[in-house]
């Protein structure tokens, strides 16, 4: 078996049923051919301020747009999103703004803590009452890639999760005092 192919199946077996992941793991890359099919430098501001939205700062940790999650979400839409999920992900932020204009006559951008989050709540009641299987909601992508991305982003990995380069010993018997989640 091909390395390619164990870390599909891996990736299948514990879940991988992030969208894109399995273009991300095969390296196929979707050539853009309009505007309408790609993230532009220019919206990564806006992808940050609604992956702080989903993941703010606290004061345990920093939130997603210290992780540069707009960075992260541009590259993964652009290089592994099919042509069909790209164009989901890229209307979807247009939905966002146009629906902050209608409701609070502003700029998505320009709203406060507050009307962000409530916007987005809005959008993700709309994605868990989406049934279609074949057509995800946007903002189910937009929120699994802020998980991932800020999750394996270093601050993410060193600073929301107890970081162990080097774990020790297996001891099942440990109990549990609340703290944060381990990775390594």
């Amino acid at each position: 078996m091909e390395r390619r192919d164990a870390l599909k199946l891996t990736a299948t077996i514990l879940g991988g049923s992030v969208i894109g992941a399995q273009f991300f793991l095969s390296g196929c890359v979707v050539p853009p051919k309009k505007r309408s099919e790609i993230v532009t430098n220019d919206d990564v501001h806006f992808l940050d301020e609604i992956g702080e939205t989903i993941l703010p700062d606290t004061d345990e940790s920093p939130g997603a747009k210290a992780a540069h999650i707009g960075a992260f979400m541009k590259t993964i839409v652009n290089d592994c999103y099919s042509k069909d999920e790209a164009l989901i992900f890229i209307s979807g932020l247009d939905k966002i703004e146009e629906r902050s204009i209608d409701v609070f006559r502003e700029s998505f951008l320009s709203l406060s803590k507050e009307k962000k989050l409530n916007l987005l709540t809005q959008f993700d009641e709309e994605a868990k009452k989406a049934t279609s299987l074949e057509k995800p909601h946007f903002f189910t992508m937009l929120k699994e890639l802020t998980v991932w991305g800020y999750f394996t982003s270093e601050i993410g990995a060193t600073q929301a999760l107890r970081y162990n380069p080097v774990p020790g010993r297996f001891e099942g018997c440990i109990p549990y005092t609340g703290e944060s989640v381990w990775i390594s």
